[in-house]
């Protein structure tokens, strides 16, 4: 079986491994690499939904690349939109002729004596399997499972002729004009689909077992509209990027330190856009703190102006059983429904299900701690792209790149060859993800941990990451640099037209 060789091999294609990729190629010029894709496109997660609104939950000034300013009018923007800027950013570095399209990473095996990974994947346009080595091993995958979204076992969905469906398999012929339409779930994806459904649906509800926080915002930033005219696209988006990223933090850290408040301050927003005398408590206002769960915003208050026109409902039940024409719920109450959409999460999946060995010993990942939040330890010269729970993906995902080729640069200024991430010495480990989403609590214990304090643990600062990250010392109590136990026999590069160069860039 032929081996392909690069310094550094991508896992994904989405709007992650497309940054990644950007950001090795304007970092480490001299760096041979390649990115595989399970999918047949760019796009990741924008490619694979495409149910109705599809659309970020962050503003686009945080989550477009530190590298390449969003220049659209909406901040809120929709999934092709989104799609189209990464594509279209892939296509403008040329990063797009180094992905390698259906190639699905099932296992990646380490070697200290060689100080190479060897990548084993599985072509599913083809069916053949293929080995690739690299020198570095960077996925940027997400952590959920691609093929499969979560539907709990409802009682008597067999007995339901009505159709079904989850929106992450979002049939692409699926017409809802004139249906009643109800959607299961509270969060980010059913407060988007209940709007958009309701332009056309003959009704749509949104059942709940229990309530989420909402938040309305504008989906245009009326300060990136104001200097649009005023500045070149390079000036003024980093304006408007800082300002929402410390808006962001300005209230994360008041939502932990007076969460009373903004629990109040939440409620009368929503109070304010909904019908008089609408039970806000019983359908918007949720039992746990803000942020415990990520917010949903709503933009420009979709969700509110559907629920006030009588388009849109909320129900907070638990459901009995599904019917013939739709549900009865444990109050007794039926709601009749031609479509069910179960927008109920989503099934976690480190790596998008690849396995780690190091040195012929398998890698327990609930047993390694995340060094800086992205690598792991005692896993040698390998990355991971974990984003923000409280921010935009992207604001995270622009650290660790960055970060990745200020450890690339330092390799080879060095002379060293391997990075090795150490565990703590404290027991006090808590999981990497914090949040008690449903999706994070049933996987939580398949996950790495994280530490009691830096650099085994990040705290959802983007600020403080930037002093840490971008700036902070590469060398630290918590890794060992180290050179290969063998002689390492190169192997041709993988990326065509892309020869080895030699390596004498220092670490800035």
């Amino acid at each position: 079986m032929a081996t392909d060789h690069v310094d550094v091999l991508i896992v994904g294609a989405g709007l992650s491994g497309i940054g990644a990729a950007v950001h090795l190629r304007r970092n480490c010029p001299d760096k041979t690499y390649a990115v595989l894709e399970a999918r047949g496109a760019i796009g990741g997660t924008w490619d694979l939904f495409r149910y109705p609104g599809i659309r970020s939950d962050s503003d686009m000034y945080t989550l477009g690349y530190s590298f390449k300013p969003w220049t659209a009018a909406k901040a809120i923007a929709d999934g092709d939109s989104i799609r189209d800027y990464v594509t279209q950013t892939a296509r403008e570095y040329g990063v797009d002729e180094h992905i390698r399209f259906h190639h699905r990473v099932v296992r990646a095996e380490w070697d200290s004596a060689t100080a190479r990974w060897s990548v084993h994947a599985h072509r599913t346009d083809t069916a053949q399997d293929v080995v690739l080595t690299c020198d570095f091993l960077f996925t940027c995958s997400g952590y959920y499972r691609y093929d499969s979204g979560y539907t709990p076992d409802f009682p008597g969905v067999e007995r339901y002729t009505g159709l079904l469906v989850h929106p992450q398999h979002w049939p692409a012929d699926l017409d809802h004009t004139g249906k009643r339409v109800v959607v299961i779930g509270s969060g980010a994806t059913a407060v988007t689909l209940v709007p958009a459904m309701a332009r056309q649906a003959a009704h749509v509800t949104m059942l709940q077992r229990s309530p989420t926080y909402v938040i309305s915002l504008p989906s245009r930033d009326p300060l990136a509209d104001a200097l649009r005219s005023r500045l070149p696209a390079k000036a003024a988006y980093p304006i408007v990027r800082w300002k929402n990223v410390l808006l962001g933090v300005a209230n994360f850290q008041l939502s932990r330190r007076a969460p009373g408040l903004v629990k109040r301050l939440l409620r009368r927003a929503a109070k304010g856009k909904l019908p008089l005398g609408y039970d806000v408590d019983r359908h918007f206002s949720p039992r746990y703190d803000p942020w415990d769960q990520r917010l949903c915003v709503v933009p420009d208050g979709d969700l509110f102006a559907a629920v006030t026109s009588g388009r849109a409902s909320v129900v907070t039940d638990t459901i009995e059983t599904f019917i013939e024409h739709g549900l009865r719920l444990a109050s007794g109450e039926e709601l009749p429904a031609d479509v069910v959409v179960t927008a109920t999460g989503l099934n976690l999946l480190a790596f998008g299900g690849m396995t780690l060995s190091v040195d012929g010993a398998e890698v327990d990942l609930a047993d390694t701690v995340a060094y800086k939040g992205m690598m792991l330890s005692g896993v040698p010269n390998f990355a991971m792209t974990i984003g923000y729970t409280n921010a935009s993906w992207t604001l995270k995902a622009d650290l660790v790149a960055t970060y990745v080729c200020r450890l690339l640069r330092h390799l080879d200024a060095t002379g060293q060859q391997i990075v090795t991430p150490l565990a703590p010495e404290s027991d006090d480990l808590e999981p990497i993800i914090d949040l008690k989403s449903g999706y994070v609590l049933r996987a939580v214990d398949q996950l790495p941990k994280q530490g009691p304090a830096a650099p085994w643990r990040l705290h959802q600062n983007y600020p403080r990451d930037v002093l840490l990250m971008r700036h902070g010392r590469l060398t630290d109590e918590g890794v060992r640099f180290s050179r290969a136990t063998a002689p390492t026999t190169t192997a041709p590069p993988f990326a065509a037209g892309a020869p080895e160069a030699e390596r004498s860039r220092t670490d800035a």
